[in-house]
């Protein structure tokens, strides 16, 4: 699933393409929006917040979240698209672009006054202006019995955190991503690990992770073979997050399990 470092710099793609420009057509391809036209409509701004991404106009933000395959792309008027046309959920075009949304997780357009209500319960964006470090520990220390590596993944904590940075961070903090929280010796440390590196991964593309998608190579500190395993969230079913099985990746030695 596409993190918030990626979502970031689709946003400044995206605004570069279509910021001040009128929308000439626009066309929603998923069923409760389908009769939406904001033809003559400006857009004025292209923003992100954790993994969510909106496009806005004066009345309506476009709200679009890629799930695990979404992407979007931006083309010449008339130039050949690049992904099949039957997998394209939404088409923004301005006189001489036409900005594509395939395989989105997540299209809906929602009144601007009402756009906070889609990201009120998410945690502080970590690449956002207003990032607060203290209000990231202070929602991680809600659930302090959770494992570091499911929470860090949970967007209510933090947002933007998905599977390869939630092990990039515990890996450069020697931190097993089956601690509890409350044992993590220096979570406002660990934040700011997180912030640090998703803010080089959006400002200085492209980051080389150290063990993320390193199944049995060597840790680039200790040489130890690196380990990849599923990390069981104990959080209720209704809480879950989806794909919260997903591999972790982790140094055995730099990393020694809790207890």
């Amino acid at each position: 699933m596409p993190e918030g470092d990626t979502v970031f710099l689709t946003a400044a793609r995206l605004r570069r393409a279509l910021v001040g420009k009128t929308l000439v057509r626009s066309d929603f391809r998923v069923p409760r929006y389908a009769t939406v036209d904001l033809v003559g409509e400006r857009v004025d701004e292209v923003g992100s917040y954790g993994k969510h991404l909106f496009i806005r106009t004066p009345r309506v933000s476009i709200h679009t979240h890629l799930k695990m395959e979404g992407i979007w792309r931006t083309y010449c008027v008339g130039e050949r698209w690049t992904r099949p046309r039957v997998t394209a959920r939404l088409v923004l075009a301005t006189d001489d672009t036409e900005a594509v949304g395939f395989s989105l997780g997540k299209v809906e357009a929602v009144p601007r006054a009402q756009e906070h209500l889609v990201i009120d319960h998410l945690g502080p964006d970590l690449l956002g202006p207003n990032w607060d470090p203290a209000v990231a520990v202070e929602r991680l220390q809600r659930s302090p019995d959770q494992a570091i590596g499911v929470a860090l993944l949970d967007q209510r904590n933090l947002a933007g955190i998905g599977n390869v940075f939630r092990s990039e961070v515990c890996f450069l903090r020697r931190v097993h991503p089956a601690t509890p929280v409350r044992d993590v010796p220096d979570l406002l440390a660990l934040v700011n690990e997180a912030h640090r590196i998703l803010s080089e991964a959006a400002h200085s593309p492209p980051r080389r992770e150290l063990v993320y998608g390193r199944q049995r190579r060597p840790c680039q500190r200790c040489g130890t073979a690196i380990t990849v395993r599923p990390l069981a969230d104990t959080t209720p079913a209704s809480d879950r997050i989806t794909q919260h099985e997903r591999g972790i990746y982790f140094c055995p030695r730099c990393q020694p399990p809790p207890g």
